[in-house]
């Protein structure tokens, strides 16, 4: 179909009509029935299974794709990581997605779901961007219930003397009220939740306390289900969980709340990945849902491994840009995993590049001024330098790049090859790929390329060694993924961080930096390659659970913001066939 004269969901639709039964993908995966669980459009992977039936058999290909700093729009990562799927497709390779689930904040915001888009689509492209078959959820209800467990214990050991809870079966755990690291989460922008007060009204209602919201994606339960190698993993994990802390400074963890196990028990369905589709017939594993700026951005392990076993090529994708998603790609999951890419795709736009070039603003919602959708190759050549600086970080890993220009119809053969030229006087692969338009032979060029480029050998190596301390792992990072010239600390912050340095029990905790997608800075507001700048650290959060520390660069809230003309003005059911309109 035409996706210049249809939806998203409409061409979706359309081919959803002829998705196989889960008898037909059975055999087309090439796995036992007991290794598929029934969830109706949507099948979970049993992967331990799976796993164990294929262990000896040798891992396929390896392809990560992530970006150039992006517009507030977002440079199609995902449309470029389907357009990939679809392309190695039709060039005959086994191949399989490896991505993320969308989260309900930015489906029914302004940036809408994680499918792709035109000819390059994941389908059921409805059940995928509502909720598909409740990890989310899952994740919600586990979170919340810690919090219920932390809330209700507080107001008992504020009620009973330390007799009295005895006879409960309780010991006091001296809750301090002030110093709670966790606060409530749910699936949806919602700004007037970032602050709030809680045990408001009479004895029985509680005892006040300040807490806040953030967004389910940013619970360090997604982070723990993103990294974990098992269910044994996940429970070993969630037990760990520091929820607040006592009046003297110690944790206290979800085990001492005594609701481990039941989160776990929450979650117990969270642990296999789901069978998603694309356009064209290649299946998706859909696996976890972090965000990047707030989280490690990345599909969860159990999935690449699980992809790497079945077929031959497995695309996956991180969350915004290198500096963010591929530094967590490379230094984090890597290193958990022990799975190394043989090829970073970093996508980039003729759009994005005028941006950083010097471009006006441009903001959802709003129409984009002419010099997005008139040639300028002034724009494009000046705004290639955060290309530059993103190739050239994916170099420092060790990883071959390969420059992808996600086309679009409005940009211009002249653009197209000034790329192209920029790209080779680095010596780096480029492909311009067309598969908004024309779907997997759209892809044809990049799908050669990365084939291509996956054959040859590479020299994957981690930034920092885990002895680094982590002041200086964040200078590391700071000065050469960031381009910045040092690193700032809060004096609160960096009290918080030589403690955590004197403490051997953090030493083996991996560094998840905080930090706007919209800049190679801490701020938004600077494009392109930012100069003469320092990275302010204003606290460290700690996800014991998940074992990651994470410094925040600047202003950034773990719960997003609703915009002022969001999606969800425009999603609607048809109460005749029940289907949805509107996604996009």
């Amino acid at each position: 179909m035409d996706p210049t004269k249809y939806k998203d969901w409409q061409i979706a639709e359309e081919a959803e009509k002829f998705l196989p039964t889960p008898e037909e993908w059975i055999e087309k995966l090439g796995i036992q029935k007991d290794e598929m669980i029934p969830y109706g459009k949507t099948p979970k992977l049993d992967f331990i299974k799976i796993l164990n039936r294929l262990k000896d058999k040798p891992d396929g290909k390896y392809i990560e794709v992530t970006a150039i700093t992006p517009t507030p729009f977002g440079e199609g990562k995902t449309t470029v990581s389907m357009g990939l799927v679809q392309g190695l497709g039709v060039k005959g390779q086994s191949v399989c997605g490896a991505l993320r689930q969308p989260s309900g904040g930015p489906t029914m915001n302004v940036k809408g779901t994680a499918a792709g888009g035109g000819n390059a689509l994941l389908i059921p492209m409805t059940e995928y961007s509502l909720g598909l078959t409740g990890d989310i959820n899952d994740i919600t209800n586990a979170h919340n219930l810690a919090m219920v467990a932390l809330t209700s214990r507080y107001q008992h050991e504020c009620n009973y003397t330390d007799e009295e809870l005895q006879k409960r079966g309780l010991r006091r755990l001296d809750i301090d009220p002030k110093n709670v690291e966790m606060g409530w989460v749910m699936d949806f922008a919602a700004q007037s939740l970032r602050n709030i007060m809680i045990g408001l009204g009479g004895k029985k209602d509680g005892y006040p306390m300040p807490s806040r919201f953030g967004i389910a994606v940013g619970s360090e339960l997604m982070a723990i289900l993103a990294v974990a190698k098992d269910l044994a993993d996940l429970r070993d994990r969630i037990g760990k969980i520091t929820v607040a802390y006592d009046r003297t400074g110690k944790p206290v963890t979800t085990s001492d709340l005594d609701v481990a196990g039941a989160m776990t028990a929450w979650m117990r369905n969270t642990i296999n990945p789901t069978l998603c589709y694309s356009v064209e017939g290649q299946p998706v594993l859909i696996h976890a849902g972090p965000f990047a700026n707030i989280a490690i951005g990345q599909n969860s392990i159990i999935s690449d491994r699980l992809g790497l076993k079945l077929f031959d090529y497995v695309v996956t994708e991180s969350g915004f840009a290198a500096d963010i998603g591929f530094e967590k790609f490379w230094n984090v999951k890597c290193r958990l995993s022990g799975n190394i890419p043989n090829v970073s795709v970093l996508v980039a736009t003729v759009r994005a590049l005028k941006m950083h070039g010097g471009g006006p603003a441009v903001a959802p919602g709003r129409p984009l001024p002419s010099e997005y959708t008139e040639e300028n190759l002034a724009l494009v050549e000046k705004g290639f330098e955060n290309l530059r600086h993103m190739v050239n970080v994916v170099k420092k890993s060790g990883i071959i790049p390969v420059v992808a220009v996600n086309a679009f119809y409005t940009d211009t053969d002249a653009e197209h090859q000034l790329i192209r030229k920029l790209c080779a006087e680095m010596d780096v692969r480029c492909a311009v790929s067309h598969h908004w338009m024309y779907g997997g032979e759209g892809a044809a060029e990049l799908a050669d390329v990365v084939m291509d480029a996956a054959n040859q050998p590479n020299n994957y190596k981690p930034l920092y060694p885990l002895e680094m301390p982590l002041r200086q792992r964040v200078e590391t990072i700071a000065k050469e993924v960031y381009g910045a010239d040092g690193v700032a600390w809060a004096p609160a912050a960096e009290a918080k961080a030589k403690r955590l340095e004197a403490d051997p029990q953090f030493a083996d905790f991996q560094t998840m930096m905080v930090k706007t997608h919209l800049s190679l800075s801490h701020d938004p507001s600077l494009k392109g390659v930012p100069k003469g700048w320092t990275l302010p650290i204003r606290d460290v959060l700690v996800y014991s659970g998940a074992k990651f520390l994470c410094p925040m660069a600047g202003d950034i809230s773990l719960m997003p913001g609703t915009a002022s003309d969001p999606a969800y003005r425009r999603i609607d059911v048809d109460t005749e066939t029940g289907k949805v309109s509107g996604l996009f």
